[in-house]
């Protein structure tokens, strides 16, 4: 060759650095990256020694050459890769040439620092040892062990020997000259090999792992035959075969077949602390690959036990193959090996691919650098531990982070309840073991449609009967009909089809029929038992609700150290290296609605870069929680307190007068700040609801003319709905709002607030008249009536709020306590010990629990905290804030959070009380509809605390926010993501890049959380706060004390797909008109030790009643993570040698 060829990639000045071979007689000069040869420095080395430190081009480059097949290193996630390591700024990326592979001697192969190769189809490996053995570069994946992973009898044999579980298998060599191990006896449903039997269904595996015809038999009662497994050909991996026998010719390995329930793991190593995994359809399922709609194989995201992180660790050193990848079988609760393919990467995640080069990349360069003089430091990371500053100066590692969220957006919800008393109804109820509980849910199909058939018979009769005297009865049965012949209908955008995800009928049995509100009623009340049928439909989580809960996902990872960067990996972002390192315990959980379970897989998708649809993510990595109450609770069955309060409320509703001072104590008895400005909006309850019921008929009279006008009638609106589907909803709440005998039905009110609010943001395009009235004098109800149904005074709230959360409570609290009993085991164990000094330690970790809910549990979970004495406010200055802004607080909206976050002090005494800190946040969620400038005031996230409040002197502290009352008002507008922030790149050393503050606009707006910021002070620290991110922090009292990262200049690092799109709206999440902000987090207390909290969350459980101790144990049963002495012999083995099988040039693992 005569020439170098340039790549894509970026090097110093944005001169591309990503070369294509070159003779060793031509290596690029200073100028392009500077190659070397070993023998000899370039020339004019020494001359230029002087210039370097002036000119940084001159600079000395680590080589990493690429040797493989040029199918390989020309793919796709080797180019994403290449890119990424180039920017290391001492880095020069050579790809050597197929054809000087294949045709040159080793000699004439291009010079190189350090070298990745691997074997593939045609690739002469032993050409590669050959230059190994003649350059002596440092080594990615070791080449010698590359011949041993070709051979499956040689992978079986060293993971044997290292002690990772695999199936039960044995080897069938064909060899003439070893006639011992060619026994084989096959039978009808057996075989038996060398001795060892193998039931039907087994495996054959050709010996040359590079043969993938891999076929399963199967037993005579399953139908026999084969299923042939082969490299994926189109959408094909496998085909069935009636053939039952074994094949003659050829050695292979039998094992046990593995019941995985149709799906296999793939791991991805880099490295021994760094893994990425995911499942795909097992190609014997039924060997058609799942392919998306851009034709690329379906994959779906897995988190790896302790256990299996630690198989992976071994593997990689097993075979010294740093970028390694293996397959996983999960059977039977046990995770076993089955192959090892080598050199393997993911395909299609841009996570995977940023952290895979910054592995490589600090892999190489801490291991050249030094030798060849290159001025580099080994970044000491803000991920190494997960070290934050306090608000009162000390630093504290995060421990455990809590989180309880609520649903996104959704579709009204709509109900209907009727009480039956048919014979064919008692017989469902009866079949499917409603007799057991008291209380049935239907939510499948078949068992839709049951219900469906008996409304049809029914009114079948009562056509033919004309029985006048259930006509009522009769108009509930074509209501229930009408919606769930609707919900079936092949329209799948019109709410969902009839899968059951977002509908559902509720019975219950009532031994004595259903109570009467009036003397009229009761005289016409039947005897005899009957079942209150409810049935429930819409509530679906909407696109809107989606982006919210992914957005804030991604922005939670704020909430953890070491995000302080570029996404592209220079240094990346804290949350993600700590969950790909192994150091994230992460577990979601969310109660069995639709729309909370998609919630929660939309939220992992932000938070962990996952990609792809919302199915695979909500399947693999969110655990249903309706167990034992957790997530869960029937609001259909009141408990007697909360019927108490109903009626109460209701009474109070229904007087047609102006409040009285009267009303004002009953209703709010606390004085709420929010309560007294909606009962004064309110002023007469009746009148109001005249003017509400008025607006409605309005509103329905308006869309019916809509639908009358040809022009419209078939207008789309939000989310596929349609004018009739509108008309419908409207209908009914015009109909069950007011009653015949003229009395309004106040449990109505929240319905109305729910359509009107849906419509005015998600509809407003359709400019109907007098909307934004209807949405202010319903929320003003809604704003009474939904708060105060879960308890009026203290003791009422706090007696709902236990029937309705503690078993969360109980749990929040295991969560606390098994942190705090990690920390001896994971500090205290010698081989933790020995991790926890690395950079990507997995001792060291972070749990996170989060916990995806309705509204029910939020307005519980928040009554808990408030009320049930965990803070005196009138001893705690910064507690009775905390309680006057939740006062002020109206609405629990959609993505409300509550946060609990532990801190450890290390330096403090492990009995001390001030080792473990707590802190408490809170956010009412998503911005509701014309809110304007009622928002309460929160006072910041991690405010200064009260002992440090001299030192302080930044504008966002408390005291000084105080006096700035326009200001404030701007800092805690909500999440809006308008315009990059002015931050600039400053070289360093490796080229790890950080994030600095410019000195010329840091007066100006350098650091302005919020773009429409007026002034900011160049004395505030910066917070590394941007763009989306910043949106989950009040900035009200950020500082010094804040680690939330700038992911600002994530959407530029993959100009084809920006993570963030670009908008002008100003309130919504970019590119989403549709989708209103969340409102950041504020905090509440941030000076709480754990004691204090334990003790206060044991007091509630024992306030809430002996059920505790129930809950409790079954709690540890279900929750407990797997025992920690199968942990800590794993751990033991690990500390064992590993086996060398040859002399190898220096690996780098």
């Amino acid at each position: 060759m005569s020439h170098f060829e340039c790549r894509p990639g970026t090097g110093r000045g944005g001169l591309p650095r990503f070369l294509v071979g070159c003779d060793d007689d031509e290596s690029p000069g200073s100028e392009d990256g500077g190659m070397r040869s070993d023998s000899e420095p370039r020339d004019g080395e020494e001359e230029e020694e002087e210039e370097e430190e002036e000119d940084p081009s001159s600079e000395r480059q680590v080589v990493v050459g690429i040797c493989s097949m040029m199918k390989k290193s020309k793919s796709k996630p080797m180019t994403q890769i290449l890119e990424r390591l180039c920017k290391f700024e001492y880095i020069t990326v050579v790809i050597f040439p197929e054809e000087v592979i294949l045709s040159e001697p080793v000699d004439k192969w291009p010079l190189c620092d350090c070298l990745i190769s691997f074997h593939s189809k045609g690739f002469p490996l032993d050409k590669a040892v050959s230059y190994v053995q003649l350059r002596s570069p440092l080594l990615i994946n070791d080449l010698n062990m590359q011949y041993f992973i070709q051979d499956r009898r040689e992978v079986y044999r060293i993971l044997q020997e290292e002690g990772i579980d695999l199936p039960r298998y044995a080897v069938l060599n064909r060899d003439p000259d070893r006639p011992e191990e060619c026994n084989l006896v096959e039978c009808e449903d057996h075989v038996e090999v060398n001795g060892e039997v193998f039931h039907k269904p087994f495996v054959e595996k050709p010996v040359c792992a590079e043969d993938h015809n891999v076929y399963i038999y199967y037993p005579t009662s399953a139908g026999g035959g084969s299923q042939r497994l082969f490299r994926k050909i189109g959408s094909r991996s496998s085909v069935y075969s009636p053939e039952s026998s074994v094949r003659k010719t050829g050695s292979y390995i039998y094992e046990e077949f593995m019941p995985t329930d149709g799906t296999d793991v793939k791991v991805y190593t880099v490295g021994p602390d760094y893994a990425h995994a995911e499942a795909r359809k097992s190609p014997a399922l039924d060997g058609k690959v799942e392919r998306d709609s851009e034709g690329k194989e379906i994959r779906y995201p897995v988190m790896l036990t302790a256990m299996e992180k630690l198989v992976a660790r071994k593997v990689c050193l097993a075979f010294k193959q740093t970028v390694c990848g293996f397959d996983l079988l999960r059977a039977n609760g046990h995770s076993f090996v089955c192959d090892v393919n080598g050199f393997s990467f993911v395909k299609n995640s841009m996570k995977y691919y940023d952290d895979c080069a910054k592995v490589l990349g600090n892999m190489v360069m801490r291991e050249l650098a030094p030798q060849l003089h290159i001025p580099w430091s080994i970044p000491m990371e803000a991920e190494d531990i997960p070290i934050v500053p306090t608000t009162s100066g000390s630093m504290m590692e995060l421990r455990c982070v809590i989180a309880v969220v609520r649903h996104g957006d959704r579709t009204p919800k709509q109900k209907m309840k009727m009480e039956v008393r048919n014979a064919m109804f008692f017989d469902l109820f009866e079949k499917y073991g409603g007799y057991k509980s008291g209380k049935l849910k239907l939510k499948k199909p078949k068992q839709l449609q049951e219900v469906l058939d008996i409304a049809r018979q029914l009114l079948l009769e009562l056509v033919q009967h004309n029985d006048c005297e259930i006509e009522e009865k009769k108009s509930k049965l074509e209501q229930l009909k009408t919606v769930l012949e609707m919900e079936s209908s092949v329209n799948e955008n019109q709410y969902g089809h009839f899968s059951g995800i977002n509908r559902k009928v509720q019975l219950t049995y009532l031994p004595n029929g259903q109570p009467k509100a009036s003397s009229e009623e009761e005289d016409s009340q039947r005897e005899g038992p009957s079942l209150l049928l409810v049935l429930k439909w819409g509530g679906e989580l909407t696109p809107a609700g989606r982006v919210q809960a992914e957005e804030l996902g991604r922005a939670f990872r704020c909430m953890y150290p070491g995000g302080q960067g570029d996404y592209a990996g220079f240094p990346g972002c804290g949350l993600l290296r700590l969950h790909s390192t192994y150091r994230h315990d992460l577990k979601i959980y969310a109660s069995d609605e639709g729309r909370v379970q998609m919630t929660a897989a939309a939220f992992a998708k932000g938070l962990l870069a996952l990609e792809g649809e919302l199915t695979p993510i909500l399947v693999q990595m969110v655990k249903s929680a309706n167990m034992n109450g957790l997530l869960d609770s029937d609001s259909d069955s009141l408990t007697d307190c909360q019927q108490r309060v109903k009626t109460r409320l209701h009474e109070i509703m229904q007087k047609d007068r102006i409040f009285s001072e009267e009303d004002y104590q009953k209703l709010a008895p606390s004085c709420s700040l929010s309560l007294v400005n909606s009962m004064k909006i309110i002023s007469n309850p009746v009148s109001t609801c005249d003017k509400v019921y008025t607006l409605i008929q309005s509103l329905t009279r308006q869309i019916r003319k809509r639908l009358e006008d040809p022009k419209s009638a078939d207008l789309q609106l939000y989310h596929s709905e349609t004018l009739e589907l509108m008309l419908q909803r409207w209908s009914k709440l015009e109909r069950d709002f007011r009653t015949k005998s003229g009395r309004y039905d106040i449990s109505k009110i929240p319905d109305i607030y729910d359509c009107i609010k849906y419509d005015t943001q998600h509809n407003a395009s359709l400019g109907l008249e007098d909307t934004l009235e209807l949405l202010r004098l319903s929320r003003a109800l809604a704003d009474i009536i939904i708060p105060q149904e879960y308890g009026i005074n203290r003791e009422e709230k706090l007696d709902i709020a236990y029937a309705y959360c503690l078993p969360l409570v109980k749990k929040i609290q295991l969560d606390l306590q098994r942190t705090h009993e990690d920390e001896a085991v994971n500090k205290l164990h010698p081989l933790w010990f020995r991790y926890s000094r690395g950079v990507m330690s997995p001792g060291r970790h972070v749990r996170t629990r989060l916990y995806f809910t309705s509204e029910s549990h939020v307005h519980s979970l928040l009554s808990i905290f408030r009320y049930g004495g965990l803070l005196n406010e009138e001893k705690d200055e910064q507690w009775k804030q905390a309680m006057d802004y939740l006062n002020a607080v109206s609405e629990l909206n959609y993505m409300t959070q509550i946060v609990i976050m532990l801190y450890e002090d290390n330096n403090k005494d492990p009995s001390s009380e001030e080792r473990f800190h707590v802190e408490l946040h809170f956010s009412p969620g998503v911005k509701g509809c014309e809110e304007g400038d009622n928002v309460p005031m929160g006072f910041g996230f991690r405010p200064a605390s009260s002992e440090n409040k001299e030192k302080q002197t930044d504008p966002g502290s408390l005291e000084d926010l105080s006096q700035d009352e326009p200001d404030r008002a701007v800092l805690i507008e909500p999440i809006s993501m308008q315009k990059r922030s002015p931050l600039i790149r400053n070289r360093k050393a490796g080229s790890m890049e950080v994030l600095s503050e410019s000195s010329s606009s840091s007066r100006a707006s350098a650091y302005r959380l919020f773009p429409s910021c007026s002034r900011q002070s160049p004395e505030m620290k910066p917070s590394g706060l941007g763009g989306i991110c910043s949106g989950l922090f009040s900035a009200a009292g950020l500082g010094a004390s804040s680690s939330a990262p700038n992911l600002q200049e994530l959407g530029q690092t993959h100009p084809k797909k920006p993570l963030f799109p670009r908008s002008s709206h100003r309130d919504g999440f970019e590119g989403c008109s549709m989708v209103p902000s969340i409102y950041p987090l504020e905090t509440l207390h941030n000076s709480l030790s754990l004691k204090q909290v334990d003790e206060f969350l044991t007091a509630v459980c024992e306030s809430g009643g002996d059920t505790n101790s129930k809950t409790l144990k079954s709690l540890s049963a279900l929750f407990d993570s797997k025992s920690q002495q199968s942990l800590d012999s794993y751990a033991q083995e690990e500390s064992a040698s590993t086996p060398s099988h040859a002399p190898r040039p220096r690996p780098l693992v």
